[in-house]
Formats: structure tokens, sequence, C-alpha cells
């Protein structure tokens, strides 16, 4: 009897081993000319230089590299109300060591700047900008809201 189950065993996890090898390799390259959601070299040296600009910056542990980083993805997440993908950020933002009060009056910054509408790839630049000025300074002034564009009356609506 023992000797089935195990027979079992070693087949399901083989099964299972041999069933993951093709999925792993079918996503290991992305085609060209697909954008995926890969860090180009470009993105990589303006986090760099971003949290390069932190540290000279600010002072204390929120300015510490790892801070920079974790922090301003978990405020770019709450605002999206990805809550989940934040916590889990947050929870290593707390393991290093980062104060958590940082991150609360970041939030407070970003949301007092207002609404970016996120569907193009300038918004997002913009959105992305405006955390880390909140990271950086989070006592920056609200944005004064514009007044909305007049609207055309409608014929006979009055």
């Amino acid at each position: 009897m023992v000797r089935v189950v195990w027979r079992i065993l070693a087949i399901l996890l083989s099964t299972a081993t041999f069933a993951a090898i093709p999925l792993q390799a079918q996503n290991a390259d992305p085609k060209p000319g697909e954008h995926g959601k890969g860090e180009t070299a470009k993105d990589a040296a303006g986090r760099t230089d971003d949290i390069a600009e932190a540290g000279h910056l600010m002072t204390g542990p929120a300015a510490r590299g790892e801070c920079v980083w974790l922090g301003e993805r978990a405020v770019g997440l709450m605002w999206r109300d990805d809550l989940d993908t934040a916590f889990r950020h947050l929870e290593l933002y707390d393991r290093f060591g980062c104060p958590g009060e940082h991150v609360q009056i970041s939030f407070r910054c970003v949301v007092r700047q207002g609404n970016i509408d996120q569907k193009d790839q300038k918004a997002t630049d913009a959105f992305n900008a405006r955390v880390h000025s909140c990271w950086i300074n989070p006592a920056l002034p609200p944005v004064a809201a514009s007044a909305p564009p007049p609207t055309a009356e409608k014929p006979g609506t009055k």
C-alpha cells in the first residue's frame, strides 16, 4: 500500500514539473516590438536618479534608497486602489526599518494634489513625478483646482 502511494506521489510530482516547464519557456522572452512591463534602461536610470536625488535632499531613514523605492511604490499603489500589493510593499518597507509616518504624509500630499487621468504614458510619468515630489517634500502646497470650462447651454433648457 505504501509503495502505491509513493508511486502516485512520484507521478504527480513529475507531471507537475513537466507541465510547468513549457509555461516558463513560453513566457521567457517577449516578442520583438512587444512592450511588456519590463523596465527599460531609461526607466532604470531615471529611478536611480530619483533615489539619488532623494538621498541628497532628505535626511533620515526615509532618504535611504530602499525606503524611497518601496515607499514611492506603496504610495502609488494606494492611489491606484491596489491595496493588497501596497500592503505587501509596506511590509517590506517596515522590515527595512523605514518610517511609516513618511508614507502617510506622502500619500496625503499626493491626494491633496488632485487627480491625474492615467490613460497614457505621459500621465503615468506625471503621476510618478508627483509621487516622487511628495516623497521628497510632503509639505507641497495643494494644487489649486482650476475652474471647469464653461458648458454651452442647450437650447430650451432654462
